[in-house]
């Protein structure tokens, strides 16, 4: 059986965030014209509280790399690129070097933070210019590195091909839990999960009052503790939050200071709208009509999603723990 219809059985989709069907991402590189094409494996993971991406290179490097290497023989690429997160990039490069030999994989640095992680982005990075988005489309498997088509997966996407190739896969996937639990960190369970599953069969679900940031550590939804049955989606991490410990108000302003340190300024609406969101969070009264108003234009004309997941948090932290205070 082909690799691709390996994939399409298998069901397997990008473990990014975006859950786009991974042979298909594969089948429209390998059918795009040219004789160059690209191959990128991308670990950026800058979103807060999400580390799997981390915990698979700690233990299965290899299988990392050995996905890589499936991509670039079925897409027809020639060379691959390891793009890692600044810190991952100093803890693991050595190893990974090691395993690529002389596989054509290069493994490269992000230079930027956060941004890095969105897929146009890191080509503009990668080809040495500002890491800032580009327009969709062309998309990346029509014209991506120098104009040439290029396949861009999540590490765990890879990781997962991989273990599908040689019939090891289970139908699970990785999930980070952090925050106020029992025993935070990196588990495998299974695909499809509702978000209360997960937490029981880690050990994680809470007894009292308590909420969820589902998806992302800044740009996840706030999902309270009756909402939790339903599948988890995004990049796979739950943040718990005591309900009684937790100021809205305090927590909002530590996902504008993440967002504004990341925010790479190119559109305005996400640029302006970013800081008029921390003057709002710094006074009293809150004025949550305001904030509203903001979360909408960010949702409806940001560039590319950094400023929808600004929306997405801080639509759903104002509708769920403010609005009816």
């Amino acid at each position: 059986m082909e690799i691709i219809e390996k994939l399409k059985q298998a069901n397997l989709r990008g473990r990014g965030g975006a859950g786009f069907p991974a042979w298909q991402k594969w089948q429209m590189v390998k059918d795009a014209p040219g004789e160059t094409k690209y191959v990128v494996c991308n670990v950026s993971e800058g979103e807060p509280a999400v580390a799997k991406d981390g915990h698979i290179l700690e233990k299965w490097p290899d299988i990392v790399v050995e996905g890589i290497e499936l991509a670039m023989n079925e897409a027809g690429a020639k060379k691959g690129y390891l793009y890692l997160r600044r810190d991952y990039f100093d803890k693991f490069k050595n190893a990974l070097a090691e395993i690529i030999g002389a596989r054509a994989i290069e493994i490269i640095r992000e230079p930027g933070g956060y941004l890095g992680g969105e897929e146009t982005a890191l080509l503009d990075s990668v080809e040495g210019k500002p890491c800032e988005p580009r327009i969709k489309p062309p998309f990346p498997p029509q014209a991506g590195l120098w104009g040439c088509p290029t396949l861009i997966n999540n590490l765990e996407t890879l990781y997962f091909a991989a273990r599908i190739v040689r019939g090891e896969y289970k139908n699970t996937r990785f999930y980070t839990i952090a925050g106020d639990c029992a025993g935070p960190g990196v588990f495998e369970r299974g695909e499809g999960l509702t978000i209360k599953e997960i937490l029981e069969k880690t050990g994680n679900l809470p007894g009292g009052e308590f909420f969820v940031q589902a998806g992302g550590g800044a740009s996840g939804t706030i999902m309270m503790s009756d909402e939790l049955e339903v599948p988890l989606s995004g990049a796979g991490s739950i943040v718990i939050y005591d309900k009684a410990k937790t100021d809205p108000r305090r927590l909002g302003l530590k996902w504008i200071n993440f967002f504004i340190a990341e925010n790479c300024g190119k559109c305005v609406p996400c640029r302006e709208g970013v800081l008029r969101l921390r003057e709002i969070f710094s006074k009293e009264p809150l004025d949550i009509a305001r904030a509203q108003g903001i979360v909408k234009l960010l949702a409806a004309a940001s560039f590319c999603p950094f400023g929808k997941g600004v929306a997405n948090s801080f639509g759903s932290l104002i509708a769920k723990l403010m609005e009816k205070s």
